[in-house]
């Protein structure tokens, strides 16, 4: 079954920490953001996978691929259990990042590699795409592209999921943010629910707002997880 991933974007340790503790023995993965990595640092991971979790370290590295061979080494030292980079940076600076992965990993240890493709807040309207071309052209583009780099998957919308999965292989990974619970309503565009994601073959669901705004955030994570089994085993 594909895992469900909490995504931590709160604003310091003490709150995330606090939501972690809520979470713990309901789910193996959190997520580490921009605004939780910049207020703490490499030392909110060693805290989070002191309690057992597993951490996406989301940060969507885009550079010159020294500097971002750099970043993804950074990132493995830190504990980093999977992390990501913008597809948009190229063939060149991926090649980059998995090589940095390569350096850094102890062999056969190495985290998952993943680059983002768009992310789910945009659509057609936010995107300079060429007349009669979509959104989820550009994303099949930029998930070939990364699968011919060397990296074990993409970021991308449950929309898009089925689609990847198609043109690049049953084993390379597709992780689905944007995860709702039917009838929910938010600034996200490209938004699916855990039922859909699953039957479009995602391998890791991503969502923070439902679980961690929640007032039972436990109980909302099960649920989620729940939604998940009840595709599976169909």
């Amino acid at each position: 079954m594909p895992e469900l991933v909490v995504a931590l974007d709160l604003p310091d340790a003490p709150a995330a920490l606090d939501m972690a503790a809520r979470l713990t023995g309901a789910v193996t993965w959190v997520k580490v953001g921009l605004e939780l990595y910049t207020a703490q640092g490499p030392s909110i991971l060693a805290a989070l996978k002191g309690m057992g979790f597993n951490v996406f370290l989301d940060l969507k590295f885009l550079d010159i691929p020294n500097t971002v061979r750099g970043a993804v080494r950074s990132a493995v030292g830190a504990g980093a259990d999977m992390l990501n980079v913008h597809a948009s940076g190229g063939a060149r600076m991926m090649q980059a990042a998995r090589q940095g992965l390569d350096e850094a990993a102890a062999p056969g240890t190495a985290p998952l590699l993943l680059a983002v493709t768009v992310l789910t807040s945009m659509d057609e309207r936010d995107l300079p795409l060429a007349p009669g071309r979509t959104v989820a052209d550009l994303v099949l583009d930029l998930a070939r592209a990364t699968r011919d780099a060397g990296l074990h998957g993409v970021v991308c919308s449950g929309h898009e999921a089925g689609a990847v999965k198609a043109a690049c292989g049953p084993g390379f990974i597709c992780l689905t943010p944007g995860i709702r619970p039917a009838g929910a309503d938010d600034d996200q565009r490209r938004v699916v629910t855990p039922a859909r994601a699953v039957t479009a073959g995602a391998d890791f669901l991503v969502a923070g707002r439902p679980v961690t705004r929640a007032a039972d955030p436990r109980g909302a994570a099960l649920s989620l997880l729940e939604q998940m089994r009840q595709i599976g085993v169909k």
